[in-house]
């Protein structure tokens, strides 16, 4: 059965998106190696899943594109992989416990190529986010830009995912037990 937007989902998908828009806020302002994008999208995926996370992270990408980073409207995909593949991680239960970073790894990987191809091929690499830094210290060792890319978004978006799912766990865990019980019943 096709469960309706409700009031209380579409207040959790903007609080979502809002959480995705402030944290790339900080990390583009900081010029943070990781991206902070996405901890409204995994927030999303955990409680209401994949589908409600996709349009968190599609959202997110659009308001920061159109607001503060226009590069944030290239990586809509990466948001849309990441709140798909982080949903159906979390139902399977691969973001609980010693399985997370084996979860996190699973759908970091297609996320990480994704944006490491928009990141290459459309921007040669260098981007608003101060991953760009270690793409140049590489090229400058002699790595080539391609590899360069792939190397610093492997690491780049494992790092920020794992943070990520880890501050949602934080939340989700500090959530009214009958709160999330309500949420988790009618997801």
């Amino acid at each position: 059965m096709e469960k309706k937007l409700n009031v209380r989902n579409l207040t959790l998908i903007s609080f979502g998106i809002a959480l995705n828009v402030v944290g790339a806020f900080i990390a583009y302002s900081l010029r943070l190696p990781i991206y902070m994008d996405s901890i409204g999208t995994i927030f999303i995926a955990c409680l209401l899943g994949p589908k409600y996370a996709v349009i968190t992270g599609l959202c997110g990408s659009l308001v920061s594109g159109m607001t503060f980073d226009i590069y944030s409207i290239y990586f809509a995909p990466v948001q849309i992989s990441t709140g798909y593949l982080a949903g159906l991680m979390y139902n399977k239960g691969f973001l609980k416990g010693i399985k997370t970073p084996l979860g996190v790894f699973i759908f970091t990987l297609p996320t990480s190529i994704i944006s490491a191809m928009i990141s290459a091929f459309l921007f040669g690499g260098i981007t608003s986010s101060g991953s760009s830094y270690i793409v140049q210290i590489l090229s400058v060792i002699g790595v080539p830009n391609v590899l360069s890319v792939f190397i610093t978004q492997i690491f780049t978006d494992y790092t920020d995912k794992f943070v990520a799912v880890l501050v949602v766990g934080l939340c989700v865990n500090a959530l009214p037990r009958n709160v999330k019980s309500q949420i988790l019943l009618n997801r």
